[in-house]
């Protein structure tokens, strides 16, 4: 059975930091990209990062620069996103999906392959 599930969401005040996980299971993992896509209440999706299928590189949308990291161990199976420095608009419920390849450009959730039940951030004083 496919399965992506993600952990490490939670409450944060602003400034602080969170690790979300995300556990693959049930497919060859090295062979996708790994994108952490969030959507917030009444807001369309946003694609926040991504890595590719080795590792080497990593892209993220301009608001999240310099403030998250994006890594995956394949021996693992496992993708993770360091969030630091949160702010209130970061709040919203974060999914990590599976693409065959990796790419950063307008994309559509039709392109994906798997994708987790989501956990949710918050980023509230």
């Amino acid at each position: 059975e496919v399965q992506l599930v993600e952990s490490g969401g939670g409450l944060v005040q602003p400034g602080g930091s969170l690790r979300l996980s995300c556990a693959a299971a049930g497919f060859i993992f090295s062979n996708y990209g790994m994108y952490w896509v969030r959507q917030a209440p009444g807001k369309g999706l946003e694609w926040v990062s991504a890595i590719s299928l080795g590792g080497g590189t990593a892209y993220y949308e301009d608001s999240v620069k310099g403030r998250f990291t994006v890594s995956r161990d394949n021996a693992k199976n496992t993708v993770t996103l360091q969030m630091n420095t949160l702010k209130p608009e970061d709040s919203a419920m974060y999914y990590c999906a599976a693409r065959k390849s990796c790419v950063w450009r307008a994309l559509s959730p039709g392109e994906f392959i798997y994708w987790g039940q989501g956990t949710q951030v918050t980023v509230s004083s």
